[in-house]
């Protein structure tokens, strides 16, 4: 493969037409955005690490991602609760479930809707069975420790953790995963894996804006009603624990948006955007 950090002979000719001097050079390669093939290259090399990771590893962090995960679900509650009602209201709710996104991703917990992008460039640039399986593994033991840790949270909040009013405003800012049911749900569910593997693309070109950008995209799920798999678990556990929620009734929560983030985020933004710089890998 090509070193993606030089320019095609084509492309040198060109940018030498401009003549600089060896300091201005260096300031024009600062200032340069990180090309396309370069950000393929560092998530698929994060996907990589996260793919060789001992099963022990993976579980205890998706466990700790998936009570943290709960920070947002409670981030929520609290804005609706400690601000008075008005027009920033939404604004303010989607604030508030961005916080558990910012400490799972910031701390480099597994969060199964990333992996959807980053396990699966490894595949996609290198289709095998051994590949196919890794990333099968990696879903399978994210995922449910994902659902262990927003079990653990919602366990401690239902059954004493919180005081009577936040508890009761987790089940009622939960209540929302009822619209996100059976087709609805799955519909839900594609805008937010894109929205989670757009933050995995761009992360690694966000130098000192990583909040920023992990706030305005996460946020925008909430704002926009889609669904998240690991998030909306949490308050689906909330809502079976308080009795609103039967087993069937979260199924037809659970199944159609974990299909819905997985189209979102690896059917149509990881094989997308492995197929802009697929012809650059094969030169």
């Amino acid at each position: 493969m090509a070193d993606p950090q030089s320019s095609p002979p084509e492309i040198a000719d060109e940018e030498q037409k401009v003549a600089l001097n060896p300091k201005q050079e260096e300031v024009v390669d600062d200032r340069r955005a990180a090309s396309a093939l370069i950000v393929h290259e560092v998530v698929r090399r994060q996907g990589i690490e996260e793919l060789e990771r001992p099963a022990a590893s993976l579980m205890w962090s998706g466990i700790t991602a998936g009570i943290a995960i709960g920070l947002s679900l409670l981030g929520k509650a609290v804005m609706d609760t400690a601000v008075p009602d008005g027009p920033w209201t939404p604004l303010l709710q989607a604030l508030g479930y961005s916080l558990g996104f910012v400490v799972v991703i910031l701390g480099r917990m597994q969060l199964f809707t990333e992996s959807t992008l980053s396990a699966v460039l490894p595949l996609a640039t290198e289709p095998t069975g051994r590949n196919l399986l890794r990333t099968l593994r990696l879903w399978a033991i994210v995922l449910a420790a994902n659902l262990v840790g927003t079990f653990a949270f919602a366990g401690f909040a239902m059954l004493g953790g919180l005081g009577v009013e936040q508890a009761d405003e987790l089940v009622r800012v939960s209540g929302a995963i009822f619209d996100h049911r059976g087709l609805a749900g799955f519909l839900a569910g594609i805008p937010s894996g894109i929205l989670l593997a757009s933050v995995v693309w761009t992360l690694p070109s966000a130098e000192g804006q990583k909040i920023t950008l992990i706030v305005l995209l996460t946020g925008l799920i909430d704002l926009g009603g889609f669904a998240h798999i690991v998030a909306g678990s949490a308050e689906m556990w909330v809502l079976v624990l308080h009795g609103d929620m039967g087993a069937m009734q979260a199924a037809t929560f659970f199944v159609p948006v974990l299909f819905g983030n997985i189209v979102g985020g690896s059917i149509l933004f990881a094989l997308l955007a492995h197929a802009q710089v697929r012809g650059e890998i094969e030169d």
